[in-house]
């Protein structure tokens, strides 16, 4: 199916309002670390991230 702008316009739309955005800093050199580890994993960087804040709010006993 072809991109149009309407339907990127939906999904901005539907993004806002199911999803929080965090932003990350991490030092000179880390980002491609990260990158290259959730390439490993067959992850994005985001699905990479949310899964070890998800594993370590577990630990943590704190709900999602």
């Amino acid at each position: 199916m072809p991109y149009t702008k309407a339907g990127g316009q939906a999904v901005n739309r539907y993004s806002k309002k199911a999803y929080d955005d965090v932003r990350l800093r991490v030092k000179k050199g880390q980002k491609e670390i990260i990158q290259k580890r959730a390439e490993e994993l067959n992850k994005s960087v985001n699905s990479y991230i949310v899964d070890l804040i998800e594993e370590d709010l577990k630990r943590g006993q704190i709900e999602t």
